[in-house]
């Protein structure tokens, strides 16, 4: 590769073109991974503010489980500090229904399933990108046989219906589905 009668070689011109788009890319670009593809660029901190339960029914630990799951799913999904006053991002809404209906009825005019719904109403404020603010009402619900009591199976139910709803809360915020 060296300059044979002053004169540059092609393979001396593929090299320089070569290392010269290398370097360009090496430098021009910023490349964010994330293992959950929750995206949190330019945010530094998140806040969940404690979910009050409005619903008609309330079950006592309801509230308190849905802010701890959120915040622990912010915690573990990003790397946002959490901060006990407006974060960047931040999360605040209430518990809008808890109920059971009847979803389907058996031959003998009974009740045969059950359907279990938690609906949670929130507001996101993305401070760095309103855009990506919103304002919704996320529900999820569980079946149970009718033979089996609400209490019965109510713990189980709300866990697995709690666990559901963060993940499209969170979806929702930083995954932008």
């Amino acid at each position: 590769m060296a300059l044979k009668n002053n004169v540059l070689t092609p393979s001396l011109i593929n090299s320089f073109l070569i290392l010269t788009a290398l370097a360009i890319t090496c430098t021009a670009c910023k490349i964010s991974y994330s293992m959950s593809g929750a995206t949190t660029t330019g945010l530094k901190t998140v806040s969940v503010q404690y979910i009050q339960n409005r619903a008609s029914l309330v079950q006592p630990l309801l509230s308190q489980n849905l802010t701890e799951a959120l915040i622990d799913k912010c915690k573990a999904q990003t790397n946002l500090q959490l901060v006990s006053g407006l974060g960047d991002a931040n999360f605040e809404g209430e518990i809008s229904d808890y109920k059971t209906a009847t979803l389907t009825i058996s031959g003998d005019a009974r009740a045969a399933v059950n359907r279990f719904t938690i609906s949670v109403r929130i507001r996101f404020t993305n401070s760095l990108f309103p855009e990506n603010s919103f304002d919704q009402t996320f529900s999820r619900y569980e079946d149970y046989d009718s033979n089996r009591d609400l209490s019965q199976v109510e713990d189980d139910l709300s866990k697995k219906i709690v666990e559901l709803l963060v993940e499209d809360i969170f979806n929702r915020a930083f995954v932008n589905w």
